[in-house]
């Protein structure tokens, strides 16, 4: 089992904590965001965690040369940013063959996400991959979910003015093998892509949906993130 970080963001609404620091390296508790994620993961029994970087690159590389788990990691640098899509289709070959959790890096999650590998483990014939899923108070900033009656996601509205709910995707999803033939083995390499906005849509009626009912929020901003640290103290 893989995973990927995605930690290449400028962490431009977070400054000026991140004038000197890339995003993925602020500190909630003590302990770094991408530390409580390869934690997590390797906790869950991931193998092989693959890395992207850009801002404050020699910082992330730094930090995973001395990680006690770096012989499990590889960074990416991308000197162009290739959205969070393009990074997937770019590299493929890292993940095609495998299950592999997709993570933003940039959310705190208090959940070990053990049941939602579980839940896909045990999903349905017909669902390629698992969103995890969250109650927001704030649904138009976010991507609002329908699920139907076998909790598979059948609608998707990427942060519009007057959603139809408060479930939201947490952007965090476990594809399984056949995701890269289905989904991204036709999308030209070396281009920019947003996976919620230009891929997640053609896998409406193949997402398993899986709700958290612990704290999952995006640490992008200063109230979210002193929030994130309030819950990591508790």
């Amino acid at each position: 089992m893989k995973a990927i970080l995605l930690a290449a963001g400028l962490g431009t609404r977070l400054r000026p904590l991140t004038d000197n620091i890339p995003k993925c390296l602020v500190p909630i508790n003590g302990q770094t965001l991408l530390g409580l994620w390869i934690d997590k993961l390797i906790n869950l029994g991931v193998t092989e965690i693959l890395i992207n970087t850009h801002y404050f690159c020699e910082q992330v590389e730094q930090y995973i040369s001395g990680h006690p788990y770096k012989s499990r990691i590889s960074l990416v640098y991308e000197p162009e940013l290739l959205g969070t899509g393009g990074t997937l289709v770019k590299n493929s070959d890292f993940w095609r063959h495998d299950t592999c959790f997709v993570i933003h890096a940039d959310n705190y999650c208090q959940s070990d996400l053990s049941d939602m590998l579980q839940a896909h483990e045990n999903r349905p014939t017909q669902a390629d991959v698992t969103l995890l899923l969250f109650a927001t108070d704030k649904p138009s900033s976010c991507g609002i979910v329908q699920l139907n009656n076998h909790n598979m996601v059948c609608e998707f509205h990427e942060k519009v003015a007057n959603p139809p709910g408060n479930l939201a995707s947490g952007a965090l999803f476990i594809f399984s093998p056949a995701v890269y033939s289905k989904y991204f083995k036709t999308i030209p390499k070396n281009m920019f892509y947003d996976l919620s906005s230009d891929i997640v849509p053609s896998m409406i009626g193949s997402m398993l949906g899986w709700r958290t009912n612990e704290a999952y929020l995006d640490i992008g901003t200063p109230e979210n993130y002193e929030r994130a640290q309030l819950l990591a103290q508790n």
